[in-house]
């Protein structure tokens, strides 16, 4: 939520200073106060939090917090603030937190992860951003917005590592068109200090869209600030786990089985410390599902090819279901169809030319099986793709389906009808 809340506040003042209309060519330019932003955000935290836990905590029976350090003293045992807890199932849902690169110099240098980021008391000049994921890009573009110079660092191929390369490969042109500068297929050789600023050493890489290759230079960047934005860690370090007998992997996700159930058939775990999805939503699916498995006979489980995904960019990015990659891994065949938004009627309406609308679908039953979309608002446009991807649906009843005319939302439904026809040369609202 909070992040969120700052990337509207960046939207609310960078997108009035670029109009897409030429009626409104002048723009204009709101006044930003940087402290303010994040004093309310704090504010909207504070209320959230009391809402939302504090709250519903006092009004449930037999239940007690405690708010300490916890460690495992025995398979069922507990200690925290100096008591022991003894429990017939317990459940780990400590989470994770954001993991340090193993660079020369890192250690020495002050970083940011996106919790500090939140904090600052002052808009920095510029920031290097490392990793060009959903955190970081959010991050990215927030700064951006508010008037950082930023630039990204992402050491895989493509920003969005494990999304469609057409969904990044937008998801970049459009973020470079707002002035963030990108780094992609980077080598990270050392990280120092120096006057106050951060100055990272790179080699490699590639700049603008792809198209300049940077294979063997190496180059120092400098900024203001650095946030670390490249992978996480799960929040188990000091648990204790073993006297427990709970195995985690080296970056300690806790190992557990489709029931969300550890080594220790009594110890279960959920949420982003099991390593599986980093999102908020499935960390509470999950831990609904762990806490019925251990009252009762462990049977819940959870379908991850059914979980949507967002990226709160402008334009959005949203994912549900299969990618052609993992299509051809589980069938050896592909059935796939990307359209751009200049083929969505909405888009001429309101002058956007960002995006794009991408639908994986079955080889031989033609159900979908994936839908990945940048577009604005594509975390809210993602929903009933979900519905057909949960339950099976397939191309022809997609386009069987009456859309609202005209909407966002009717890019799915062209992609889908994309399989069978030419939609360029398409009339509005034909079947």
């Amino acid at each position: 939520m909070p992040s969120k809340r700052l990337l509207t506040v960046g939207d609310n003042l960078y997108y009035p200073q670029h109009p897409k209309f030429a009626a409104l060519k002048n723009g204009h330019k709101p006044r930003f106060n940087f402290a303010a932003a994040i004093r309310e955000k704090n504010e909207m935290v504070a209320m959230a939090r009391q809402a939302n836990y504090v709250n519903v905590l006092e009004h449930l029976d037999g239940v007690s917090l405690v708010q300490a350090r916890a460690r495992f003293v025995g398979p069922n045992q507990v200690e925290a603030g100096g008591q022991v807890f003894e429990g017939d199932k317990i459940i780990i849902a400590t989470g994770s937190s954001t993991k340090a690169l193993p660079v020369p110099g890192m250690d020495q240098v002050r970083w940011l992860n996106n919790v500090a980021a939140l904090e600052l008391p002052e808009l920095p000049g510029s920031m290097i951003v490392v990793g060009g994921g959903p955190l970081g890009l959010e991050f990215a573009q927030m700064f951006a917005h508010f008037g950082t110079k930023v630039t990204v660092l992402e050491a895989m191929d493509q920003i969005l590592p494990r999304h469609e390369p057409e969904i990044a490969d937008e998801l970049q042109r459009c973020l470079e068109a707002e002035g963030i500068t990108f780094r992609i297929g980077v080598t990270i050789e050392r990280v120092e200090e120096r006057d106050g600023k951060k100055v990272v050493t790179v080699r490699g890489g590639r700049g603008v869209q792809k198209r300049r290759s940077l294979a063997t230079e190496v180059e120092e960047l400098t900024s203001d600030e650095l946030l670390l934005a490249a992978g996480i860690q799960a929040n188990t370090a000091g648990l204790d786990l073993e006297k427990a007998g709970v195995k985690a992997n080296k970056n300690g996700f806790i190992q557990v089985n489709q029931y969300y159930q550890t080594d220790n058939p009594n110890v279960f775990a959920a949420g982003d410390c099991v390593g599986r999805m980093a999102l908020e939503t499935v960390a509470a699916k999950e831990g609904a599902l762990a806490a019925e498995n251990a009252l009762t006979v462990p049977t819940r489980t959870l379908n991850y090819d059914h979980i949507p995904n967002a990226v709160f960019t402008n334009p959005q990015v949203a994912s549900v279901g299969l990618t052609e990659e993992e299509e051809m891994r589980r069938f050896n065949a592909c059935a796939c169809r990307t359209i751009r938004m200049d083929m969505v009627p909405k888009a001429l309406t309101v002058n956007e030319d960002r995006g794009v609308f991408k639908m994986v679908i079955h080889p031989r039953s033609s159900k979908v099986l994936g839908v990945h979309i940048v577009s604005p608002e594509a975390a809210d446009l993602i929903h009933a793709a979900t519905i057909a991807v949960k339950y099976g649906l397939t191309v022809e009843d997609v386009v069987d389906t009456l859309f609202v005319f005209p909407t966002l939302s009717e890019g799915i439904k062209r992609v889908a009808q994309a399989f069978t026809r030419d939609v360029s040369q398409m009339s509005c609202c034909v079947e």
